[in-house]
């Protein structure tokens, strides 16, 4: 009877064992398995809130769970509180950050606490907003270099969104480099054929997709872009005149740095797919901004260059 009670008891510890290893496993299911956030720190209705929306459609499709896209606005200044939110959260991959050039570039450098150190991670880069600097067609110049000549002895107002903007700093950082100033700049809620055609302004910083309509009326001088945008072929990039200054306004999908990396796979593989749509593509057909997919390691190396040329464009300004 002992030994049997010791056989018996002997079964009884080794099942629990095997349970005790095999209980994780079996608790962790496979990603994702509940609702995902695509968080987007602006207001519902531009350029990366559509195209994020489209990610988070195809991601539902793909892995049937509910996706959505929730905008948590906080201004281009900060302190971004979509960004601390994603910070914040599990890194499972249930809390994704659709991110401006500002959150991971500068978020960590302008004393926001929860965004310090360094938190977040690139999954992709997919979207250069198609900024550009133009003027009415009838203005005394019709290249960058021909404004900086005629404003060494002429005043021209600038219009622009604000001065935290990348765009703008990079506009005043290339007038510093050309070696004039602008005779005076103030931001605007629009930025539009009718700012001038009203004379509000002289040379507008906006996006291209504002001045579509009279596309005919206006010079486009240069592209705060990458690459030339494909609408206006012969507007050089801001890189093309002063190397110094490539940069642009762009987007991508940001998780937190412990996120596994099946997760981020998982994640990358549909919005890769997106961008490569016929919808996704046609976005960038009908405003010039540019769609695409840059890998993890490219983004990483993008907002680390980026970060110099802020470092560089901060110091030209001070």
């Amino acid at each position: 009877m002992r030994l049997m009670n010791c056989m018996t008891s002997a079964a009884l510890s080794a099942a629990m064992m095997v349970g005790a290893v095999w209980a994780p496993v079996a608790a962790q299911a496979e990603y994702p398995e509940k609702p995902v956030n695509f968080i987007v720190p602006w207001p519902p209705g531009d350029l990366e809130d559509v195209l994020t929306r489209m990610i988070a459609e195809d991601f539902q499709t793909e892995y049937g769970v509910a996706a959505a896209v929730v905008n948590k606005p906080g201004g281009g200044g900060g302190p971004f509180p979509g960004a601390i939110e994603v910070a914040n959260a599990p890194a499972d991959g249930y809390t994704i950050g659709s991110f401006v050039i500002g959150v991971p570039v500068m978020g960590h450098q302008i004393d926001i606490p929860p965004l310090t150190p360094e938190k977040f991670d690139p999954l992709g880069i997919f979207l250069t907003y198609p900024f550009v600097i133009a003027t009415s067609a009838d203005a005394p110049y019709g290249t960058m270099q021909e404004l900086a000549a005629y404003a060494q002895d002429n005043d021209v107002a600038l219009g622009h969104f604000g001065d935290v903007l990348t765009p703008t700093q990079v506009t005043k950082a290339y007038a510093k480099t050309a070696g004039f100033n602008w005779g005076s700049d103030a931001a605007f809620d629009a930025l539009d054929c009718n700012t001038l055609a009203s004379g509000d302004a002289d040379v507008i910083n906006t996006t291209l997709q504002l001045v579509l309509p009279c596309l005919d009326d206006i010079r486009v001088l240069v592209s705060i872009t990458d690459e030339r945008i494909p609408l206006v072929p012969d507007a050089p990039t801001i890189g093309e005149l002063e190397p110094s200054l490539n940069i642009a306004l762009w987007n991508g999908l940001f998780v937190t740095k412990d996120t596994p990396e099946d997760v981020r796979q998982k994640i990358i593989a549909v919005a890769e797919k997106t961008m490569m749509s016929d919808r996704a593509q046609a976005v960038a057909k009908e405003t010039g901004a540019l769609v695409y997919w840059q890998n993890a390691v490219d983004s990483a190396a993008r907002v680390a260059g980026d970060i110099d040329t802020m470092a560089r464009i901060g110091a030209l300004m001070e």
